[in-house]
């Protein structure tokens, strides 16, 4: 059912004739709409609904006055005026035209809307924010700054059917001066909107355009409510969806499913061409901005795929007919199942995983080249992943998949990087931002199915010097890498430009051999700092520290960066520290904690010297510097920290193997026990953190001692049970 507005009976109620009363009829149902009609395109703002206008006659004056003043009355006199003079006796408008109060005859409303379009004589398209009297043909930021240059009437997501589905289109301007049809405007529009001109000039044949350049029309197109970009699209491709709001970007979702089950077409699945978007798992896109740069997507035909790749009808086996109709049959056809997509796909395997892999999709880009996608396998589900580094040489093979349509649940296994970065803010670096994904607080959460990677930059505003961290997750391994910003002194690049940068280098740059804890410096060009991280991986945690240091400013470029030691057993200690190879571990408050063995030496917390062969050399100590630093020593923030050491406490043992130095923990013939135990350790505060930074030149690659166990007795008890004395002392 299709409600229609007469024109005459509400013109001539807005005039006050006597025949226009209340109970003058100005809607008229129609079932098989078989008058001639005109409809209104229309951004919606200030609107009279149907109830209104129904019951407008019955207001009260104070109520009728009210409703007259708004933009959508207005809009309505001046559309039904110019449907007068076009000589036509019926229009819609859906401001009003459709009763929303009954969620059935809205549902037939928008289930029905493009054909409604597309069946009208004339649809007026009113852009109310231009104001000259002839169409737009330049983009024009000063006037319309906050939508790309274009009215906003082409930024919105229900206008884009509204353009295409009819026959003729005129525009109008703010004071409804008309300023161009369709047709004639063909160059321009397509211009705008990036829609092919034989689609504005002769509608849309859906067996033209793949799926994917259809959705990228509606890219930049947005409407209020998030379901209504998928609504919207629902009469370009001829399917219907449940109305149900509430649900967000899952209704898109569900459009996808829908297009699956009516065309076979594997450019659904080849959204984010250049890797833009890094929202993975699902093979579906979130939403359709994720189609953006498809506009040149086109669809191949199937013998093609095979000649290209090269696979062999021995391959297809019984499933060839003819090459001509080689991805028909089983190959052709989707099917969703409760465990993914069903379908048949050319893959090659990546070098080192056996679960990942590379598929080869029946459409092309631009350039002709052949769409490809990269997946995850975990268990008998595909998951989709960035594009993957070191695939094998090989002839592509056909395999039944099942692409997940959904993405992994957030109850799985995932990667967590924890980022300290306090000690950068020394020398005035601060977080300047996150591409792609913004970051709260200090933890990037990745996903164990899927690649991914974030770049995190970091400047200092006064000498105009940037670097960026990046945190990699790829095939199941955990990197951090930190590079310099070569254009930030001479050029004015924004951080979001470097960080996208970054980004694209990172990502094809080779895959690193898996270091589970490291070291990496990058020299800031023009001046005297070095960007430099530490990280270590345990399970599902990579701890990350971000420091910035002094250098002699030399600009000699990015240092080389080595696997270390770095805090792998050891309390949690200020500064960027490499710990030596000790001895002996214990357990100090809570931590497992390796200690040298300097009984009999005189050592003090806060020490630094030189140290080999279990003999430390101490040259100094910290705390003796803060008064000529003008620091006060008795500062409580200096006051170490006081650890407890369990009594009895099993001593740990570090062993060399034929591959190398690594830490065992391991039963001995005796046990030794320390009487009574107490730990000191360097506070880890920004105080602490001051005193070595101003006294970085002085301890470089010096040993500082940050952590000393004191005992007044050790004695060893062997497996007999029997105490063997030693020599107390510290």
């Amino acid at each position: 059912m299709m409600r229609l507005l007469h024109v005459q009976t509400v013109l001539d109620r807005e005039e006050g004739i006597q025949g226009a009363g209340p109970q003058a009829e100005i809607f008229k149902e129609h079932h098989n709409v078989p008058v001639e009609y005109v409809i209104v395109s229309h951004r919606w703002e200030d609107e009279v609904n149907y109830e209104e206008m129904a019951a407008f006659m019955g207001m009260d004056d104070r109520c009728r006055s009210n409703v007259r003043q708004r933009t959508g009355y207005r809009k309505i006199i001046k559309s039904c005026k110019q449907a007068k003079l076009d000589k036509y006796e019926w229009i819609w408008i859906d401001t009003c035209c459709i009763d929303k109060r009954s969620s059935s005859e809205l549902q037939e409303a928008i289930g029905s809307m493009y054909q409604w379009y597309e069946r009208s004589q004339k649809c007026y398209a009113y852009l109310d924010d231009v104001e000259d009297s002839s169409f737009p043909i330049k983009q024009d930021f000063s006037k319309f700054h906050k939508v790309n240059g274009w009215p906003k009437w082409f930024s919105r997501g229900w206008t884009l059917q509204e353009l295409i589905a009819p026959k003729q289109v005129e525009f109008f301007n703010k004071n409804w001066v008309t300023v161009g049809r369709k047709e004639e405007l063909a160059e321009a529009l397509e211009k705008i909107t990036r829609i092919p001109i034989d689609v504005l000039r002769d509608g849309q044949k859906r067996t033209c355009f793949c799926v994917a350049q259809i959705i990228s029309w509606a890219a930049d197109r947005e409407t209020t409510r998030p379901e209504d970009r998928a609504y919207s699209l629902t009469g370009l491709f001829g399917v219907k969806l449940q109305m149900t709001y509430g649900d967000g970007k899952k209704v898109f979702q569900e459009l996808q499913l829908a297009i699956i089950e009516k065309y076979s077409d594997y450019s659904i699945f080849a959204w984010n061409p250049k890797g833009q978007f890094c929202e993975f798992g699902s093979v579906l896109a979130s939403d359709p901005s994720y189609f953006r740069d498809c506009h040149d997507v086109e669809k191949v035909e199937p013998v093609e795929v095979i000649k290209r790749l090269g696979i062999t009808r021995s391959q297809l086996g019984n499933q060839l007919g003819s090459q001509d109709c080689a991805f028909l049959g089983p190959l052709g056809l989707f099917r969703v199942t409760n465990v993914g997509i069903e379908i048949r796909l050319p893959v090659v395997p990546h070098r080192d995983s056996v679960e990942v892999f590379r598929a080869t999709l029946a459409c092309r880009d631009y350039y002709g080249n052949l769409v490809t996608i990269d997946f995850k396998t975990v268990g008998s589900t595909s998951y989709r992943i960035p594009a993957s580094k070191c695939l094998r040489h090989s002839r592509p093979k056909l395999e039944t998949l099942y692409l997940a349509w959904s993405a992994p649940s957030h109850g799985g296994v995932q990667h967590r990087f924890k980022l300290d970065d306090r000690h950068a803010t020394y020398y005035k670096f601060e977080r300047c931002g996150t591409f792609p994904r913004e970051l709260t607080g200090d933890t990037v959460t990745f996903s164990s199915v899927t690649n991914d990677l974030v770049v995190i930059v970091y400047g200092n505003d006064d000498s105009r010097s940037r670097f960026a961290v990046a945190l990699t997750y790829y095939l199941g391994h955990a990197s951090v890498q930190v590079v310099n910003d070569q254009c930030s002194v001479d050029q004015e690049v924004s951080w979001a430009a470097f960080a996208k940068k970054a980004y694209d280098l990172l990502w094809v740059a080779p895959v690193e051999s898996r270091v589970d804890s490291g070291v990496k410096c990058a020299h800031l060009p023009q001046s005297i700092w070095d960007a430099r991280v530490v990280w270590k991986t345990r399970n599902t945690q990579t701890d990350v520290m971000i420091d910035v240091g002094q250098c002699p400013g030399c600009c000699i470029g990015p240092y080389e960066w080595a696997a270390t030691s770095n805090d792998r057993d050891c309390l949690n200690m200020p500064g960027f520290m490499k710990t030596v190879h000790n001895v002996h571990g214990l357990t100090l408050g809570g931590e497992n904690v390796w200690l040298c063995e300097c009984s009999g030496q005189r050592i003090t917390l806060g020490d630094y010297g030189d140290y080999s062969n279990g003999i430390f050399k101490p040259d100094g100590n910290i705390f003796e510097a803060t008064h000529a630093l003008k620091m006060d020593p008795t500062d409580p923030a200096y006051r170490p920290v006081i650890s407890r050491v369990p009594g009895d406490e099993i001593v740990l043992h570090r062993i060399q193997s034929g591959h190398g130095v690594s830490v065992g923990f391991r039963l001995q013939d005796d046990y030794p026990t320390l009487h009574p135990p107490q730990g000191s350790s360097l506070p880890n505060n920004k105080q602490l953190v001051e005193l070595l930074k101003v006294l970085s030149v002085r301890l470089a690659n010096k040993h500082l001692v940050t952590t000393t166990i004191q005992r007044s007795d050790l004695n060893g008890v062997g497996r007999a049970g029997r105490r063997r004395e030693a020599e107390g002392g510290p």
